[in-house]
This record gives C-alpha cells, structure tokens and sequence, in this order.
C-alpha cells in the first residue's frame, strides 16, 4: 500500500512544483512557459505539467513519482504497522514538493512549509493516543520549539548564509525527529548539514560553484530528517 500511495501521490506533484517555483514577489504560476492557461485537477494544481495546448514542461513527473515511491517504500519498510507511518506517509510527498521548489528557486514557500509543521505535530498528537505508537508527541514539540529557536538565531547570526525559508521549516523538522528522541534529534539535523556540505563541496570540485554561491538548504534538512526517522523507528 505505501508503494502504491508514493507513486499515485507522486503524479500529483509536479504540476504544484512548476506553480510554486517562482520568486518571492510572486504568488505562484498562472499560466504555462508559453502562456497558456493551465488546467487539470484541483483548480490546475494537481497532475502532470500540462496546460490547454497539451504541452508538456516543469518538474520531470517519472523522477518525482520514483522518489516519493522509494521514500514511502523505506518508511514503510523500517517504521512497520505503528501508527506514526500514517503521519510519515502523508508528509513525504509534502517534503518531496518543498525540495523540489527550493532546488528550481531556492525558496521554500510558505503555503506549503507552515501546514507542513502544522501536520506534522497534529498527526503525531494523534498518533500518540493510538496504541502500538513509537515515540513521544511531549519531545516532538520540544523538539519542534528547540529547532526553530535555533535556526531563528542562526538566521539572525549570519541571515545571508542561513535562508529564512529554512527557519520555517525547522518547526516541521524538530517535530518529526523529536518524535523520536533527543537523540535522533541530533543525527537527523547533523545528517542534513553533513548532506548540504557534500553537495557543496561536490559542485566546487565540480566548477560548477564557488565558496560563496548559495545553495538550496531545504531538501538536504529534508533528507537528514528522513534519515533520522529511519534511525530512530529501527531503534525502537
């Protein structure tokens, strides 16, 4: 059943990524490349990149829906019939699409990272009361509230080597990795600096960067908190 919601919920999202891959003067997308009207489900956001014409353009669909398919396959894998995999399963293709916009603009929106931590701690809450659960709702928002506490402070320290957007989104993250523990806490948020800094240092040896270029910050946070979980559910 994972697989099979990760690559339906994965056709979804490209058609939201194109609309929400604009900068912060913008709202979102209105029409295609060409000009056309965009249609399709749910108002023209759900679905393939597809406007009036037919065209095809935006995020690739096949790449998107695989990630999302792999990501709930693995949280399904390690997390097992507890009822927090409701809660990971309906956030993944959520975070798929915040890392999908941050890499096309380096922005994460609010429409989608503010729900996000707001998803994430309500559908923990609820997954605490139900029997079988893994972790704790209580460290979930501590660790919510210590996150975004501190990436606020680094954003204040250093605002233009640490984005905003990622300040909004560490509420998100602290709750998921708290749900956990402490602990995983901290492997997952070290996780996310260790994948950010590979990548940097990836495109500098590549030529493709330098020492000041910025990067998108979100989507590495994202994949260490997805690491973190994993950790923290096989622990258990």
């Amino acid at each position: 059943m994972a697989v099979v919601w990760g690559a339906g919920s994965g056709l979804l999202i490209p058609r939201a990524g194109y609309r929400l891959s604009v900068t912060s003067e913008e709202r979102w997308r209105t029409a295609c490349p060409a000009g056309h009207p965009l249609t399709g489900v749910g108002d023209g956001w759900l679905g393939r990149p597809r406007c009036t014409v037919g065209d095809p353009f935006g995020p690739r669909t096949p790449v998107i829906t695989l990630v999302v398919t792999v990501v709930c396959a693995a949280l399904a894998a390690i997390t097992g019939p507890r009822p927090e995999l409701l809660v990971w399963l309906l956030l993944a293709p959520i975070a798929v699409l915040l890392s999908t916009v941050d890499f096309a603009v380096h922005r994460l929106p609010d429409v989608v990272a503010i729900p996000l931590a707001v998803s994430a701690l309500i559908g923990l809450g609820g997954a605490a009361l139900l029997p079988g659960a893994g972790g704790s709702w209580r460290t979930a928002l501590l660790g919510s509230l210590t996150l975004g506490t501190c990436y606020f402070v680094l954003f204040l320290i250093n605002p233009r080597g640490f984005g905003f957007g990622d300040v909004k989104l560490a509420p998100a993250l602290g709750a998921v990795l708290g749900w956990y523990g402490w602990g995983t806490l901290l492997v997952g948020t070290f996780a996310g600096y260790l994948f950010g800094a590979l990548y940097g240092v990836g495109l500098i040896l590549a030529r493709r960067a330098g020492r000041t270029t910025a990067i998108p910050f979100g989507p590495f946070l994202l994949a260490g908190a997805f690491v973190g979980i994993l950790l923290g559910s096989r622990t258990l």
